[in-house]
């Protein structure tokens, strides 16, 4: 079983976008935080089906270092 990072920005008229870094282009949408998640999942799912159809390397976030860096404005 694998897992991948998301991430989830809250946009301006409601809802959330959400974006699966390891996987380029992997993008969807939530109108709240539980239908994000459930997108997201299934947005990973066709991704990787898609990845091993075409026998293209499956990518992880295994070796992944995650940082957040604030900058002062």
């Amino acid at each position: 079983m694998s897992s991948y990072r998301i991430l989830l920005k809250p946009e301006p008229e409601g809802g959330y976008t959400v974006n699966v870094p390891a996987l380029p282009g992997c993008i969807t949408y939530g109108v709240d935080l539980d239908e994000a998640k459930a997108n997201a999942k299934e947005a990973i799912e066709l991704y990787i089906e898609s990845l091993k159809e075409h026998g293209e390397e499956i990518p992880t976030d295994e070796d992944v270092l995650e940082l957040n860096l604030q900058l002062s404005a």
